[in-house]
């Protein structure tokens, strides 16, 4: 229909707004992504988490350089071997975007979404979390595109009635693709799989087909993976060498004192705190599809538009997709640490599998409150969540002589977008410490020589910061609106509305450049001070 398409369209204008605009939704986003790739491809000073530095490592390096290194190498080419850390942020929100846009949809309309049972794919498009979350460079955002894939041709499989050779080499390279970049991928397919186990009991050549690819994959990602970590010719590598990260991975995360150092949830959080975060008002959908599980919906028993997309089922149960996020859901709900991104994938799936109330007024006011939903989480997360963190380390790394960066009561700065000037900056990050710390710190700095500048980035919601500004031992430099630090609030000692007041109504976020005694002069030049004044007053919200 004519509407739809126009909404399709102005739902991807939405999600390329969102996909560019410098939100930081979670640390991992740079951490486990471009700054390490950046790192390794450019030489650049980058911050390289313990995920990457353990004895035993986690992490596989290939995902990271399939995605990453390609448009790295071609913005290289493109800008005669030095890009800016500014094109490379847009360019990775680009390429996610893409991602998105083609083959996450593809695959969609691929499974029957877009008629199975009220358009899974206007819904995934509408959502705060496909506006929001899949155009940031997660690698649960690559692992949702690969698990919808993955899901496409499983169910071609499936439907073969014959051994499907091609189909079971690509699933094959998907699965250890996706294994590698996060060993929860596999959770998706437990239950899709066992249908699989059926076919390949009919047609032992689809398993022949099906793991020898995956042997030879997950051989090749071994190895190189060994030889990035040891940076030891291949040809010199024994078996006492290799690194498996997906066997680390799993051999970390069955210990419970080490997902203790990342918080430990009850098995239940997932389904009662994460969904409805995740999904909003299509919980109620959805609790409502569970109470009805296994029944005829009374519609044709072939869902999709044909061709590939057409999915046969006897029931919604036996639709691919909601089996697969069932699959994730419980058993990704069997560890004991549980954040709401683990469930992106799960997303699109629920959506597709969803049917909206038929009633056309209650239809109506289910839309209004999706609507509502994802604009103010998509509002609140793609925009102003720790906003300004992105857009301030752009700025100190285009600026001149900055010896020493102190970071407060932000997200970790993520320090690949300094690029070649992060081997000249030292970055302090004090996340949530104490302001003793800050200003120990800052008698440290306000004696230090003069010819280097020293900056403090802190929210404008933080305690403390205009007394030493009207003491002048600090002076803006740079500011930026839309930031927001949620993980700044103290209702217990403050009360609900004073602690809003302060976190909202003080939003932004601020750098500040510590005056040294005996420096003499202005803290930045006059031609300098025009410039910030005009970035200034142009983030300023009118």
């Amino acid at each position: 229909m004519a509407w739809e398409r126009r909404l399709y369209v102005s739902l991807a204008l939405a999600r390329l707004y969102f996909a560019l605009t410098p939100s930081y939704i979670h640390p991992d986003e740079h951490f486990q992504g471009p700054e390490v790739v950046a790192g390794e491809h450019f030489g650049w000073k980058v911050t390289k988490t313990w995920e990457f530095t353990a004895e035993k490592p986690i992490r596989s390096y290939v995902p990271l350089l399939a995605v990453y290194a390609m448009p790295m190498t071609l913005l290289q080419w493109i800008a005669n071997g030095n890009p800016s850390p500014t094109m490379l942020f847009y360019a990775v929100r680009a390429l996610f975007y893409f991602f998105s846009m083609v083959y996450e949809d593809w695959a969609l309309l691929e499974l029957g979404s877009a008629a199975m049972p009220n358009g899974g794919l206007l819904l995934t498009a509408s959502s705060w979390v496909t506006w929001s979350i899949q155009s940031r460079s997660f690698s649960n955002s690559v692992e949702t595109v690969v698990l919808l894939w993955s899901l496409v041709f499983l169910g071609r499989i499936v439907e073969a009635k014959a051994p499907s050779i091609r189909n079971c080499v690509v699933l094959a390279l998907l699965a250890v693709f996706g294994t590698f970049n996060r060993i929860t991928f596999p959770a998706f397919l437990i239950l899709p799989g066992l249908s699989l186990l059926k076919h390949f009991l009919a047609y032992p050549s689809s398993l022949f087909a099906f793991t020898l690819p995956a042997l030879l994959l997950s051989a090749a990602f071994i190895v190189l993976d060994t030889h990035i970590y040891t940076q030891r010719p291949i040809d010199s590598l024994s078996l006492s060498d290799l690194i498996i990260t997906p066997l680390n991975n799993i051999a970390y995360n069955s210990q419970t004192e080490n997902l203790a150092q990342h918080g430990l949830h009850p098995f239940y959080t997932h389904l009662v705190v994460n969904l409805p975060q995740l999904l909003g008002p299509a919980v109620i959908p959805l609790i409502s599809l569970i109470l009805n599980i296994g029944t005829r919906d009374g519609k044709e028993d072939e869902l999709g538009a044909g061709g590939r997309g057409e999915v046969k089922r006897n029931s919604l149960w036996e639709y691919i997709p909601l089996q697969s996020a069932v699959s994730g859901i419980l058993l990704l709900s069997m560890i004991k640490h549980q954040e709401a991104r683990f469930l992106i994938p799960t997303v699109p799936l629920l959506l597709s599998s969803i049917s909206l109330p038929k009633d056309k007024v209650w239809k109506r006011r289910w839309m209004g409150a999706w609507a509502i939903f994802n604009i103010i989480l998509g509002t609140l997360m793609g925009v102003y969540h720790q906003g300004g963190v992105v857009p301030a380390q752009l700025w100190i790394g285009g600026q001149q002589n900055v010896g020493k960066v102190v970071w407060w009561k932000t997200y970790k700065p993520p320090t690949w977008l300094l690029g070649i000037k992060g081997r000249e900056i030292e970055t302090v990050d004090f996340m949530g410490g104490s302001v003793t710390k800050v200003l120990g710190e800052l008698e440290g700095m306000e004696k230090r020589g003069c010819d280097r500048r020293d900056l403090l980035v802190v929210p404008g919601s933080a305690r403390g910061i205009e007394a030493l500004v009207k003491e002048g031992r600090i002076a803006k430099v740079w500011g930026y609106r839309k930031h927001l630090n949620l993980d700044d609030m103290d209702f217990g000692d403050d009360g609900v509305v004073d602690t809003l007041r302060r976190v909202v109504g003080k939003r932004g976020i601020v750098v500040y450049e510590v005056v040294k005694d005996g420096c003499g002069g202005d803290v930045i030049g006059e031609k300098e001070r025009k410039e910030v004044v005009k970035g200034i007053d142009e983030e300023r919200e009118l």
